[in-house]
């Protein structure tokens, strides 16, 4: 099976999880080393976050990846160049300092790539959350759980999935001493 074969959740679908897969680790691979090769110049560093990056945490089958460029306004040059490659600018996003970028292949959202300076509350607390994840098995596992159970009660409505991780997510964030800006979305707070 190829990596790419094992990533993609449809829009619009009930949450699943899926049971977590190595192959994820060799997709953020691939689609890294097409962004560096494409955008070498502008790309200070490419991270893997999000459940999917986490060994042995289910998640929904979508590689989120974290590029680290110097600054956020000349990100809006990429656009053209990333949206050559199949990903979609999202323009209104809710956070204020990064910009977004989903890629649907063949019908599934399979990436989503956020840009954002090195140290944007955004990249930040990504990576801050990532390596809790990593480095506690046991989080991982309560994490896991609340994922499970939300997944099992929400439905199609991605906004309660995102709501109902919140709380979880902030207090981890704050016992490891980052907290997000006040110009965040609730459901990031």
């Amino acid at each position: 099976m190829r990596p790419q074969d094992s990533v993609g959740m449809r829009r619009g679908v009930e949450i699943v999880l899926a049971p977590s897969d190595p192959l994820w680790a060799e997709e953020f691979d691939r689609v890294s080393a097409e962004l560096l090769s494409t955008l070498p110049e502008w790309i200070l560093s490419v991270d893997h976050v999000g459940s999917t990056s986490v060994p042995g945490l289910a998640a929904k089958p979508i590689i989120d990846i974290s590029v680290a460029i110097p600054k956020l306004e000349d990100g809006l040059s990429l656009v053209p160049i990333l949206e050559g490659l199949g990903f979609t600018y999202r323009p209104n996003d809710d956070l204020p300092d990064r910009h977004y970028f989903p890629r649907t292949v063949g019908g599934l959202r399979r990436h989503h790539v956020s840009l954002a300076e090195p140290d944007s509350w955004h990249r930040r607390n990504n990576l801050t959350f990532r390596n809790a994840l990593r480095r506690d098995p046991e989080l991982a596992g309560e994490y896991g759980a609340l994922k499970r159970r939300l997944a099992a009660t929400v439905g199609t409505r991605r906004l309660d999935y995102l709501n109902g991780k919140t709380g979880f997510i902030l207090s981890v964030l704050k016992a490891e001493g980052c907290e997000p800006g006040p110009d965040y979305p609730n459901y990031y707070r």
